[in-house]
């Protein structure tokens, strides 16, 4: 699925010669937390998140329920003076797979998206990720997830697919992932029905071992630095 699918199209933005106050607004107003920054050109210039800006102000100032420190004037601190210039930036091309790998390697909570020529065309955030995985995988859907450990080769997955389709058994999704074990996969198929007992029996028949999702954990894959 492509980022232009589900990104958010419609951005709050502001430019660099807005205040902090005029930003920490536009957050509160929007209950967003990051801000692309646009410069003259309409091209993006930069980033500020709600972090950025409670770095910059005093804490009760940045809640803005108490005056702020005698003598200190915030109102000339610019977005300019505390965004992040030139941010990282995807393309409207790129995947939500994309997306993720980089939020995780980036450890930020969006993305700007731009076009080849820097204008923004949206913004992708955690939030919009979580929302789209949820679509791809079918699971606002009621059903069950059952957890099937098969050999890594070529057919597998097609017997498990036909054997639940003889049941006349829809799918949300399917997945496959690394296993532990090796030349192992886990593949978990979320199935529209909450009544799996035929199916699971069916599985066991056609040799394959039935793995429990909760004891599945990521963190004992193999890791690659």
């Amino acid at each position: 699925m492509f980022i232009s699918k589900s990104m958010t199209s419609k951005v709050i933005t502001t430019h660099p010669r807005a205040t902090l106050l005029e930003a920490r607004d536009l957050l509160k107003a929007h209950n967003i937390r990051h801000l692309p920054v646009l410069g003259d050109d309409g091209r993006l210039a930069g980033i500020i998140t709600d972090r950025d800006i409670r770095s910059a102000l005093p804490a009760a100032f940045y809640r803005d329920d108490c005056p702020p420190p005698e003598g200190a004037d915030f109102t000339q601190v610019t977005v300019g003076d505390v965004m992040t210039p030139d941010p990282m930036a995807i393309s409207p091309q790129d995947t939500i797979e994309d997306a993720l790998l980089q939020i995780q390697k980036m450890r930020v909570g969006a993305f700007p998206v731009v076009d080849d020529d820097g204008f923004l065309k949206g913004i992708i955030s955690v939030r919009d990720l979580l929302r789209a995985f949820i679509n791809v995988l079918g699971i606002e859907e009621p059903g069950t997830l059952l957890g099937i450990v098969v050999e890594e080769k070529v057919g597998q997955l097609k017997k498990i697919v036909d054997a639940i389709t003889e049941e006349n058994i829809s799918f949300g999704s399917i997945l496959v992932s690394r296993h532990w074990e090796a030349d192992k996969r886990a593949v978990f198929a979320y199935l529209l029905t909450n009544s799996v007992g035929r199916i699971k029996r069916k599985l066991k028949e056609l040799g394959f071992k039935l793995l429990d999702p909760m004891e599945w954990a990521m963190d004992r894959l193999p890791r690659h630095e």
